[in-house]
């Protein structure tokens, strides 16, 4: 499908901007990808860079100008203390960038347009595999409801242009679970919890401090699987049609954090537990029978699997 085809990934500097492009060269597509503050990771003269700012409409012309895909990985993101400190610092921006893309998309009569929803924007649903259909079934948690809505918003934009309208624009949504990976957030002021624990790890901290109580549950997909799920999405999803894309597992975060230990054999650092600092969603766990069903996805790589390729990879990046 994307042999050939102009592509463009908006957040080309981003941790799932980065390894889609690297998927797409694979595919034999024609790479265009944004850049705003960052300079580009990958160089390669397949890939061409547009220097953007997505709040700017002209921008976002420039960026969708004759291409056939776009796959919206840009967003002004961070990790828990960030959006408990400051609620609406991912609400505005993002919904700006999210319908100005998108506006721009379609009246360059983009084939396709692919948006990265998010797990956190499902209410509370307590230890169930929330489905699909259960995204506007009542408000989401209180500590993400401006991201959390600004997500649902962005979705009910992909609706209307999908099937709302005369002229209809094909735009699809994924809610992935927790990602992690290569080329992840590992900024302890941004990065979200698997990234953040990985660093404290490696670099031995003790006592290693973690936020809550460490009994928060939640679903992790290694980054080369959700990357598989996205392109099968873009290939067999044709219409505003979510689908969750996770392991369809979860893990504690003191499972994972005894994980992590035992893999770098440091079971004798000292863990202490902050529950004076944000805790997020209790349990999220998603139903990824869809996917299953519909694009014949099953995630590959378990945690213990895809920690170990991230220590890797961390340590190969980071420590000098």
């Amino acid at each position: 499908m994307f042999n050939g085809k102009k592509v463009l990934i908006a957040g080309g500097t981003g941790f799932i901007g980065i390894n889609l492009i690297k998927r797409m060269l694979t595919l034999g597509a024609n790479v265009r990808a944004t850049i705003h503050r960052k300079q580009p990771v990958l160089i390669d003269s397949r890939i061409e860079y547009v220097t953007c700012d997505l709040l700017s409409m002209d921008d976002c012309k420039k960026a969708v100008a004759d291409m056939d895909y776009v796959f919206m990985c840009a967003a002004n993101t961070s990790g828990a203390a960030v959006i408990a400190a400051t609620p609406l610092v991912h609400v505005t921006p993002n919904v700006i960038m999210n319908a100005q893309i998108m506006e721009a998309a379609y009246f360059a009569k983009v084939q396709k347009f692919i948006f990265i929803s998010s797990n956190a924007a499902y209410p509370p649903s307590a230890d169930r595999y929330v489905r699909e259909e259960e995204m506007f079934d009542a408000d989401p948690y209180d500590i993400y409801f401006g991201v959390a809505w600004m997500k649902r918003y962005t979705e009910i934009l992909c609706r209307m242009y999908s099937q709302k309208l005369k002229t209809p624009m094909a735009s699809l949504v994924v809610r992935p679970s927790n990602i992690y990976g290569p080329h992840d957030d590992f900024d302890p002021a941004t990065s979200h919890v698997m990234a953040a624990t990985i660093r404290k790890v490696v670099e031995r901290q003790n006592p290693l401090k973690v936020w809550g109580t460490g009994d928060d549950i939640r679903d992790l997909i290694y980054i080369d699987d959700f990357i598989d799920a996205l392109v099968l999405a873009a290939e067999k999803v044709d219409t505003y049609d979510p689908i969750n894309i996770g392991l369809g597992k979860g893990y504690s975060i003191k499972q994972l954090l005894g994980m992590l230990m035992e893999i770098e054999g440091c079971q004798e650092l000292k863990v202490e537990y902050d529950t004076d600092k944000p805790s997020m969603i209790p349990i999220r766990l998603i139903d990824v029978s869809k996917a299953e069903q519909q694009l014949g996805f099953h995630a590959q790589v378990d945690v213990h699997e895809g920690m170990s390729k991230t220590i890797e990879w961390y340590k190969a990046t980071y420590i000098k």
